[in-house]
């Protein structure tokens, strides 16, 4: 059993991950934004900034850090090196190292993008009654590469990941209404039950994070997913570029509230 870290603050976190500890970040410092994170060369980040804004729904950026810089207004006082529990180094768009600390990786041209996490809005759920599987089981999020297309910008191109939450069929219109609110960190739902309609051949398979129990009367319902930048990382082959580990977020001071719209 984890320990409850719900009530940390997000500096907290950050500290505890600086120090080694790596688990999944979902129900942590509840109330406060979770974020993918995507590093590359300053020569690619255009490219990535484009291929966000042409795939809102997936890459909603929420911050970027100038080339060399490693905290921002995100992370007072933290450190974008060593302050996520877990990374994924590629090289060639191959992951070739999975990272507690990129230091050692570190370079004065690398620009980090801040882009939204599904995470964020779950408190909301929860907060609904709503279940959400993966924090109830103790697990990390399922999500799934589809056969779905994002729209490429340069030399970045790659298919849209999702991430799944098994709903009773009763309230998933409410799941879309509550997480419609929440645009900033991928909004409303992109697909509601039959996962073979996004390619998703085994939903107990997942591409990354670990599968969840669907109940008898629940419907898989998915949404963008902020590991989307990754996956066109290892489509497009650049040689070097960094990410969170999936399911391992960095986790802002921003409020879930400040992304919440009328």
């Amino acid at each position: 059993m984890t320990e409850d870290l719900s009530g940390i603050s997000p500096q907290r976190a950050r500290e505890l991950f600086r120090e080694g500890l790596v688990r999944p970040t979902a129900g942590i410092s509840r109330g406060f934004a979770q974020a993918n994170l995507m590093i590359v060369p300053k020569e690619l980040a255009f490219d990535v900034l484009l291929f966000a804004q042409r795939n809102p729904k997936p890459c909603p950026i929420l911050g970027v850090l100038d080339a060399g810089e490693t905290s921002g207004p995100l992370l007072a006082g933290g450190d974008i090196r060593t302050d996520v529990p877990q990374y994924v180094v590629y090289e060639n768009g191959v992951p070739v190292a999975r990272p507690t600390d990129i230091t050692e990786y570190w370079r004065d041209d690398l620009v980090t993008f801040i882009i939204g996490c599904s995470f964020t809005f779950e408190n909301a759920l929860l907060e609904a009654d709503l279940p959400v599987a993966h924090i109830s089981q103790g697990v990390n999020v399922p999500m799934y590469q589809t056969n779905v297309r994002c729209d490429p910008a340069g030399k970045i191109s790659g298919p849209l990941v999702v991430s799944m939450r098994p709903m009773p069929a009763n309230q998933v219109a409410d799941a879309v209404r509550i997480t419609s609110r929440y645009p900033a960190v991928h909004g409303a739902p992109v697909h509601i039950g039959n996962p073979e309609e996004l390619g998703i051949k085994d939903i107990n398979r997942p591409d990354f994070g670990d599968a969840v129990e669907i109940p008898d009367g629940h419907l898989p319902v998915f949404w963008a997913c902020g590991v989307t930048p990754q996956a066109a990382i290892m489509e497009s082959k650049p040689a070097l570029a960094i990410g969170h580990a999936p399911g391992h977020m960095l986790i802002t001071d921003a409020k879930d509230s400040q992304y919440l719209v009328p």
